[in-house]
């Protein structure tokens, strides 16, 4: 659902339970059909667990945004120094077939990020010698790939978590619009004579 509109129903249900709670003419007349003090604090209840899980699940995807930047910013430097190394071992390893198949130094560079890892370790993994490179240097871009892959793991978890928290979201919200949906009905029916009182609680009648 879009924030707007779900923001928008979130001021809509704040705005009718908390006037109705705050102002005598309009709790008289929607008491005598079953909306007590009582039953609007269950609403408001409502309200309040629907805006927080709503703040949670912006959290979340701030959250998981966040990590998909640094794995896109890590990868992005990860596979320039791959690549070149990627473009040595081609020179030094590229008529051994066998090496070049433990190395993976043949064909397109998989598009997939799981493809691409897996060819970047093979590499690093099975480097035979320097072949023109220090071993600092492959450890270096080794760790390079290792936290590229940790920071992948770090996106999967912040997915899951904004997945899980836009359900949680759905279903307060869906659990909320059904209670407005009925306190709207009843409003309609308690304050038809007063549409000044329906206006109070954002409830515009058409012409």
């Amino acid at each position: 659902m879009d924030n707007g509109r779900i923001d928008s129903q979130l001021l809509f249900a704040q705005n009718a339970i908390s006037n109705t709670m705050n102002q005598p003419e309009l709790a008289s007349p929607l008491a005598e059909y079953g909306y007590t003090e009582e039953k609007l604090k269950v609403g408001n209840a409502l309200y309040k667990t629907a805006m927080e899980l709503q703040n949670k699940q912006k959290k979340e995807y701030g959250d998981q945004y966040g990590a998909t930047y640094e794995l896109n910013a890590a990868k992005a430097g990860a596979n320039a120094t791959y690549m070149k190394h990627l473009k040595i071992a081609r020179v030094v390893f590229g008529r051994d077939p066998g090496v070049s198949e433990a190395l993976q130094l043949a064909g397109t560079r998989s598009r997939t990020f799981s493809g691409w890892l897996s060819q970047a370790k093979a590499l690093y993994a099975n480097a035979l010698g320097e072949f023109g490179i220090t071993k600092n240097k492959l450890k270096e871009a080794q760790a390079l790939i290792t936290d590229c892959e940790d920071k992948y793991n770090s996106q999967l978890k912040e997915k899951g978590e904004a997945q899980t928290a836009t359900r949680e979201r759905d279903k307060a919200l869906d659990t909320l619009d059904r209670w407005v949906s009925d306190f709207v009905a009843i409003a309609r029916i308690a304050l038809e004579s007063n549409p000044q009182y329906l206006e109070m609680l954002g409830i515009v009648e058409p012409d």
